[in-house]
């Protein structure tokens, strides 16, 4: 079986953690039987933020158009488009003549886009002929839907799909109401290390993630503020750089908490998962997160809200992660404390938190069940 993973968000030289779980699940399709080769949708302009702070301005043109990834090749496929904050929902339209032409000269028997826009679309305006999986994560069906048009155009790149896979039950019910007629539900999984990771000299808590808003990190900080008094030696590990950290970083100073924490900003990815007392992520919008499986993966205990579609399906497939009231720092703060004074259960959780990974969220489990979605949309 020859496919063809259609993605935007994939490592790159300047960035090798973007998309890196897209590259994980492809490779884990490769080592359930599929022969996989991937094409980047790849946009040779600097960011925004690049322009703005005059940095790595030309690093989208140094990126090789083809190189080799773990064994699987690798082909970035360049188009121009307008800025994304005003077309990045007509994204797929402008990338489909390159792709199109990268794709006819491959003998493939299916095609996975992940998202629908802008690699699915792209897809679709390209016209191959080819059977179509897609996989949606939360950022099509939540926020692309909401940009002029983009419900339309994500709409028909899941009504031109066989198969639309989904990263959790909530994403899938959301594909399915704008048109997906055939879905199934596959999880992202995570590598799972032979022994849970060591507690740290401190009580620390762990958050890994993009700092965004939707990610909701300063309900961390102020909950670290409201645990001051009865844990002083508390610390907080943010692993992940975006938009937010400068306000963070002001509100952490402002709280009196500056030296409590500690901003790693983005790290490789065998430099994420480090030791720590819990892991808290307290976001919205939370499609799946693999975050949190990665953190319990370790042993380690995970913190995230009620409500939202991931957190709530992790904790259906077992123990190991408590939900708190979203935008709630005084409800995290006392989740905390109780995980913090604890030990016995704290590590009772642990146990559970791998367990549930081992059982529900490995790297094999989702080339498996990749794979067999595969089969599925050809027959």
């Amino acid at each position: 079986m020859r496919v063809a993973v259609v993605a935007e968000y994939y490592p790159r030289a300047a960035d090798p953690v973007l998309g890196v779980w897209a590259h994980r699940q492809a490779l884990a399709a490769r080592d359930a039987g599929a022969d996989v080769r991937v094409l980047v949708l790849h946009r040779p302009v600097p960011s925004r933020a690049a322009l703005k702070e005059r940095r790595g301005l030309l690093e989208p043109l140094r990126q090789p158009l083809r190189t080799e990834l773990d064994g699987i090749a690798v082909t970035y496929v360049p188009f121009l488009a307008p800025p994304r904050p005003r077309a990045y929902q007509h994204w797929g339209a402008w990338a489909a003549p390159t792709l199109a032409l990268v794709l006819r000269r491959l003998e493939v028997d299916l095609i996975h886009a992940h998202y629908a826009a802008p690699a699915g679309d792209a897809v679709r305006h390209a016209r191959t002929g080819v059977p179509l999986v897609i996989s949606v994560h939360g950022g099509d069906v939540l926020s692309v839907v909401q940009r002029p048009r983009g419900e339309a155009i994500v709409r028909r790149a899941l009504e031109s799909a066989r198969l639309v896979l989904a990263n959790s039950a909530g994403t899938e019910e959301r594909a399915r109401a704008l048109g997906a007629a055939n879905t199934r539900v596959v999880h992202l999984g995570t590598d799972v290390p032979p022994t849970p990771l060591p507690q740290p000299p401190l009580p620390t808590i762990l958050t890994v993630g993009h700092l965004v808003a939707r990610k909701r990190h300063a309900d961390v900080l102020r909950a670290l503020w409201l645990l001051r008094d009865d844990h002083p030696d508390l610390r907080w590990v943010v692993v992940g750089d975006g938009p937010e950290r400068p306000g963070l970083e002001a509100m952490a100073a402002e709280l009196g908490v500056e030296r409590r924490v500690e901003f790693t900003g983005e790290l490789p990815p065998d430099q994420v998962r480090r030791p720590a007392t819990v892991f808290a992520l307290p976001s919205i919008d939370e499609a799946f997160g693999v975050a949190y499986v990665e953190a319990m993966a370790a042993g380690i205990p995970a913190i995230g809200c009620r409500g939202e579609a991931g957190p709530e399906e992790i904790r259906a497939s077992g123990g190991g992660i408590r939900l708190v009231a979203p935008g709630d720092p005084e409800s995290l703060a006392g989740e905390l404390r109780r995980l913090l004074e604890d030990a016995a259960w704290r590590r009772e959780l642990g146990e559970a938190a791998r367990a549930t990974v081992e059982r529900s969220f490995t790297w094999e489990a989702c080339g498996r069940a990749t794979v067999a979605a595969y089969e599925e949309a050809l027959r």
